[in-house]
């Protein structure tokens, strides 16, 4: 499983004092192509080869705050079935090792032209990737 660890900015608390709710979908969006790119799959590449990633549903599942001054461990996880999309399910942690939140998202590969999700997003992803054990490929 891929994880990394970001810092918590001054721009991303709210009122309260706290992570404001579009910034766990910032931080997973993040991590989720930091894990694409240590994989080795280049965004250029996708574009490139006339496709590009969508997501077709996020979900959050609070359970902690996470507070300026720290740091959050996000994890990214790659679920894959039969069809055209899968899943990401990240697990972000604040220092203290508490789970802040759940982040699942579907997601798919749009073929730019057709406008159509790709058949096989696992194989499209196999040709591109030098790591894809880091997406849960192999």
């Amino acid at each position: 499983m891929f994880k990394i660890k970001l810092p918590i900015r001054v721009d991303d608390i709210d009122l309260n004092g706290h992570v404001r709710g579009a910034v766990y979908v910032a931080y997973a969006d993040h991590v989720r192509w930091q894990c694409l790119v240590e994989a080795g799959v280049n965004p250029l590449d996708l574009h490139t080869g006339g496709i590009g990633p969508i997501n077709l549903r996020t979900e959050i599942d609070f359970r902690s705050e996470l507070l300026m001054g720290s740091d959050v461990e996000v994890s990214c996880e790659f679920m894959w079935g039969e069809g055209k999309t899968f899943t990401v399910e990240q697990h972000m942690h604040g220092e203290d090792g508490a789970l802040a939140a759940t982040v699942r998202s579907v997601s798919g590969l749009l073929d730019l032209t057709s406008r159509r999700l790709v058949a096989d997003p696992a194989k499209r992803f196999l040709e591109l990737a030098v790591k894809p054990e880091l997406m849960g490929l192999l």
